[in-house]
């Protein structure tokens, strides 16, 4: 057994990675590894996988093998390896015969000390006889949840890698996936031969990411709004099921202004890989996909993921919004789903080729994920007790904590839907029964004589769209069935029979109609105002760097590591090594380079500050010789907020009140002895005062000499 000191892993996270400490979890894991034990290691996207086989890679002797599923993968987690001085490379479909043999060539003379490899191109005989000839230090295979049947990334190849045991036998091994239900832990355990292996299994709770979902109707400017309240600049993914609408989303986009790109299996492969290049090294590209883009992707700033329809299981909207938020900066996951997306995906699920077994186990997974969409309660604990997690407390971060819906009592609206459904006999579509609660008199109502039934035009007082808020419920909490082999003809199940019969209640989720989008965007900025044009200088430097290098800008840097240099404005280069990010090799190569831009926009004691964002917004405006009405203007706020922000920065000793109202000495000391002339009763209210002052002030200027007493 091969043990070294962890030290000697933490020696390497600090000089070639540039981080003081480990994440939970990862330093037991490595620790294993390096130890010449095997792992199986479940955890969230952005917890900090990678570090788990790289660190070991670095401190065993000989090559670190990985298996990855998807070249783009690859070619990111290289770029960034290569950033750092390590010697690392891969192996796939993109590369010509002569850069292949070039890196056959490097591995068989001990040059690397990695080397990415598609499950595919690793089963190959060739490979696996030019790997018997190396000294292999481990081998790591991401994505290991490709291996069970049962998910929508299932590989066949990697059921075979079990052969990697049987020809390194002393090898460790280790196995990672960002989400897998025990089934799926069983079939890699299995399938991969771990059964010696140490099971680590992370919290999936993703504290930085904000979950919310809404009704479906009307979805794009739903998700205007969202973008428009949240991310008027920032890079995203949208995900549609259907690839028409992939298509359709982003030129409507593209029409509003953004940089909106297409991605689903059925452009041409080059297309495919040029969107997906420029959403990975651009600043503020939306990505607009089906399911077939993400696994594998390391972009760590993406700040949402959108879904337009709804995904077929809790662990495909775990996964895919795990996407976002990678950097562990605030990010959102928000999906706008319908009653057609259901159909659909039921629709899918029955004209499969799956055997029936599967389809009872995929037709769970939607009905768990109807269940989280139409919850009530905190949506990540619900996620969290689908992967098996308790969480004693509310989150009071998703939308359910922040804004709890509203419910009423339903039982009377949902006995007359259930009976409408019995009276068309459980032949007919959510659409056809609205139309006949609502009473509408077309042909077809008419032919089939349901215009004579009792529950014709019984649900006048409620809306469509509120009907359908209705049927949605109903079929979310199993109340009513949907028959896809009869064109989505809505069935009562056996657990409506105690509703129709009156012998039981039922609570449902108001329908909220969306607001008004706003024509102002309110963008939530990640930086203060005083930092935002050095926050923009560090981007604008990083991205020519990266241009110039040909790899994407956090490859670089992560955003987190230049709100680093935001908050300390390093100087030195020993100053900027204690920058979390800035390992050796980047501080030889951009540390001066960094200092240098930093210097450009020195701070001035003014706005050295820990006062809000609104006010610091007018401190800059003053330090740049505005007067308060002008400070107005650009605000579009009134001068007596201006004179409030002005206040707080008086009352903390970063303005001299007399630099601010420029008042006489006389004029000043007349103030203060008027607000001192009130007992204790007045004390702190200005109207007494004005009043007492004959309104010869403005409040602003009086708030301004008390904040300064």
């Amino acid at each position: 057994m091969n043990t070294v000191p962890v030290k000697d892993a933490k020696q390497v996270l600090k000089t070639s990675f540039g981080y003081d400490s480990f994440r939970h979890g990862q330093e037991q894991i490595i620790q294993t590894l390096i130890d010449g034990g095997d792992a199986l290691v479940l955890m969230p996207t952005g917890g900090g996988k990678s570090l788990c086989y790289q660190i070991p890679a670095l401190v065993r002797d000989g090559l670190a093998v990985v298996v990855s599923p998807l070249i783009a993968l690859m070619q990111d987690q290289v770029d960034a390896l290569q950033q750092l001085g390590i010697n690392a490379a891969f192996i796939n479909s993109s590369q010509t015969a002569s850069e292949v043999r070039t890196i056959e060539q490097q591995l068989a003379a001990g040059a690397l000390s990695l080397i990415y490899i598609a499950p595919e191109r690793l089963l190959m005989p060739q490979m696996l006889a030019l790997l018997t000839s190396c000294q292999i230090g481990l081998f790591a295979i991401d994505e290991a949840h490709c291996v069970s049947q049962w998910g929508h990334d299932f590989r066949q190849d990697y059921q075979q890698l079990k052969i990697l045991h049987e020809r390194f036998p002393t090898v460790p091994r280790i196995a990672l996936t960002a989400t897998a239900d025990q089934r799926t832990r069983d079939e890699i355990i299995t399938q991969l031969d771990l059964g010696e292996a140490r099971v680590f299994i992370s919290s999936f709770d993703r504290p930085n990411i904000h979950y919310a979902i809404s009704e479906g109707n009307n979805p794009k400017n739903r998700l205007w709004q969202f973008l428009e309240q949240n991310h008027a600049s920032d890079a995203g993914i949208v995900y549609c099921l259907s690839r028409k609408k992939v298509e359709a989303i982003a030129d409507w986009l593209s029409d509003q202004g953004r940089v909106a790109l297409p991605y689903h299996a059925g452009l041409p492969q080059l297309v495919r890989q040029k969107n997906q290049q420029r959403f990975l090294r651009e600043e503020g590209v939306i990505i607009v996909a089906t399911i077939a883009f993400g696994m594998g992707i390391d972009k760590p700033d993406v700040r949402f993921v959108a879904h337009l329809n709804l995904p077929k299981s809790v662990e495909a909207y775990y996964q895919e919004t795990g996407r976002a938020g990678r950097d562990g900066a605030p990010a959102n996951a928000w999906m706008a789903y319908g009653l057609q997306d259901v159909i659909t995906l039921r629709q899918f699920m029955q004209d499969s080729n799956a055997d029936e077994a599967h389809k009872r186990v995929e037709h769970h997974k939607l009905e768990s994920m109807l269940g989280l969409c139409e919850l009530i309660s905190c949506r990540r604990q619900a996620i969290l007790a689908y992967f098996d997690e308790d969480s004693e407390e509310k989150c009071g971060h998703c939308d359910n904590c922040q804004n709890p819906p509203a419910q009423w009592n339903a039982t009377e609206d949902v006995q007359k839907a259930l009976s409408c459904i019995y009276r068309t006999e459980q032949r007919f579509g959510v659409n056809y029964i609205i139309d006949v609660l609502l009473g509408k008199l077309d042909d077809r109502i008419q032919q089939n004589g349901h215009d004579q039934l009792s529950t014709f035009g019984l649900g006048q007082h409620k809306t469509a769209l509120e009907w359908r808020s209705i049927f949605r419920q109903l079929i979310a909490l199993g109340y009513v069935d949907i028959d896809v082999s009869r064109y989505g003809a809505l069935c009562l199940t056996e657990q409506c029979r105690d509703l129709l019969k009156g012998s039981q209640n039922i609570a449902l989720r108001q329908y909220e109609a969306p607001s008004k989008i706003s024509k102002e965007s309110k963008k939530k900025s990640l930086v203060r105002p005083q930092d935002e044009a050095l926050w923009e200088g560090l981007r604008g430097l990083r991205l020519r760097l990266a241009e110039a290098l040909g790899v994407p800008p956090y490859v670089i840097f992560h955003d987190a590591t230049l709100q680093e240099m935001l908050k300390h404005r390093p100087d030195t280069l020993a100053k900027m090594a204690k920058i979390s990010g800035v390992g050796e090799q980047k501080l030889l190569r951009y540390g001066d380079d960094f200092i240098a831009e930093v210097a450009k926009y020195p701070l001035s004691p003014l706005l050295d500050n820990r006062l809000s964002a609104t006010v610091n917004e007018t401190l800059l405006l003053h330090e740049q010789g505005l007067t308060i009405s002008a400070i107005a203007k650009v605000r579009t706020v009134r001068e007596t907020t201006v004179y409030s922000h002005l206040a707080e920065a008086v009352e903390v000793g970063l303005l001299d009140v007399n630099g601010v109202l420029g008042l006489s000495e006389s004029d000043y000391l007349a103030i203060v002895r008027m607000i001192e002339s009130f007992g204790d009763d007045e004390k702190g209210k200005l109207k007494p005062v004005y009043d007492a002052l004959d309104g010869e002030y403005d409040y602003g200027v009086l708030r301004c000499v008390r904040a300064s007493m």
